[in-house]
């Protein structure tokens, strides 16, 4: 009885323990349930000093999931040079008084436009 206690304490001071069961995608995770796992995790050092993308980063190394990386899609620039040409489209279906063209390219500017701010956002978190 005592040498299979003795056989556990020995697995766990090697660091043979198993990790900590994920139970909802990393990136799902708050910062504080982030840092709980990686707390358990003695590979990981400086938890409390990481942001929640460090964090994640650790775990996946620890846990080995590959990280792929984010699409972007086209640039700030091609962005806004298409929002330039809906714009004008829709300015000419209007005069014209061609309303379902001119809501269409109404519409596709506005979608443009939310995909530079999701844009400048990522490019503040990198």
């Amino acid at each position: 009885m005592e040498e299979v206690k003795n056989q556990e304490e020995a697995q766990v001071e090697e660091g043979t323990k198993e990790l900590p069961k994920l139970e909802k995608k990393l990136e799902k995770m708050t910062i504080k349930e982030l840092r709980e796992i990686a707390l358990q995790i003695p590979e990981i050092s400086g938890v409390h000093g990481m942001n929640k993308e460090e964090l994640i980063s650790a775990l996946k190394k620890v846990y080995g999931i590959k990280e792929e990386p984010k699409k972007v899609g086209a640039s700030m620039r091609e962005i806004k040079a298409k929002i330039k040409k809906f714009k004008a489209l829709a300015e000419e279906a209007k005069k014209n008084k061609e309303w379902e063209k001119y809501e269409r390219y109404r519409k596709l500017a506005s979608k443009f436009k939310k995909r530079t701010r999701k844009l400048a956002k990522l490019a503040k978190v990198a």
